[in-house]
């Protein structure tokens, strides 16, 4: 199912932004893009989003922004600071020289003072990125919704044109039967004229007849499988594989039906019924 959701977030001095889209596939398909100094989070991200998703191909793109990153900080050590001091001052009264000791000058000595580069608090940064995560996911789940009620709507109608069908061959069937038996008692009077043909024969032919052509069980399963299929529609998540194989089970139906018809009409209709079968297949891939 396609679907798509943006969001930022500034905390302090960091900023995030997600991006979730995902097109059809049937299975799901995570790719997740983000910033190498991410990249410890990657199977977070996954497990949070795997709890918002369950089918499609969907593609992640996460970007990362810190005001400070990348600039060292200005550690000041006491303790360096300290030892130099004391010894400079051991060192006037050694000597008997003027202690000139000054801050600028003491700054200067090594090690007072230091360069290092800035550590980030994981736990803070993702704090900023969960929240980040879960309102894009949510925005991405609505617009998913939004198609989803599209294509329920969708899928009833064919079902109902479905149903529609299968009534036909359900009325379509004993009529074949009937016609049958006229066309055949016409061939046998004119062929044999006045003799009578023995009632039992001609029941016998009737009977293979009609057994043979029979697709009385196959029209129950697949009104069936239809109110089934509308049942499940109206559950309200992870319906997309039950929908799989009802309409797999509908395919069967309607092929055992075509299979066994030598009526034009019939074979027109269930002709026309695979097509809706095919239509309603192909849709059901879109549904998480």
């Amino acid at each position: 199912m396609t679907g798509f959701g943006r969001f930022e977030l500034t905390e302090g001095t960091r900023h995030y932004t997600v991006e979730i889209k995902s097109v059809n596939h049937r299975y799901l398909d995570l790719s997740v893009k983000l910033p190498k100094k991410l990249n410890f989070f990657e199977v977070a991200i996954r497990n949070l989003l795997k709890k918002y998703m369950l089918r499609g191909k969907v593609d992640v793109y996460l970007t990362y922004e810190e005001e400070q990153a990348g600039l060292p900080g200005v550690c000041y050590h006491p303790e360096v600071a300290r030892a130099y001091y004391e010894n400079l001052c051991r060192m006037s009264e050694d000597l008997g020289l003027e202690n000139d000791i000054s801050l600028v000058v003491l700054s200067h000595y090594p090690e007072v003072f230091t360069l290092e580069e800035r550590t980030e608090d994981e736990t803070e940064v993702w704090d900023g990125l969960e929240q980040a995560l879960k309102g894009a996911a949510e925005r991405f789940v609505a617009a998913r919704l939004a198609e989803g009620e599209h294509l329920k709507q969708d899928l009833l109608a064919k079902l109902s044109r479905m149903s529609v069908c299968v009534d036909y061959v359900e009325k379509r069937s004993p009529q074949i039967v009937t016609e049958y038996r006229e066309r055949l008692t016409a061939k046998v009077t004119e062929l044999l004229g006045e003799t009578q043909l023995d009632p039992g024969i001609l029941a016998t032919e009737l009977i293979l007849y009609a057994d043979k052509i029979c697709v009385d069980e196959e029209t129950v399963r697949l009104k069936s499988h239809i109110h089934n299929m509308e049942q499940v529609l109206e559950e309200t998540e992870g319906i997309g594989r039950k929908l799989d194989f009802i309409a797999q089970e509908m395919n069967r139906e309607a092929n055992t039906i075509l299979s066994k018809s030598n009526d034009l009409a019939l074979s027109d209709k269930a002709i026309e019924l695979k097509t809706e079968i095919e239509k309603l297949r192909e849709q059901i891939q879109n549904i998480e």
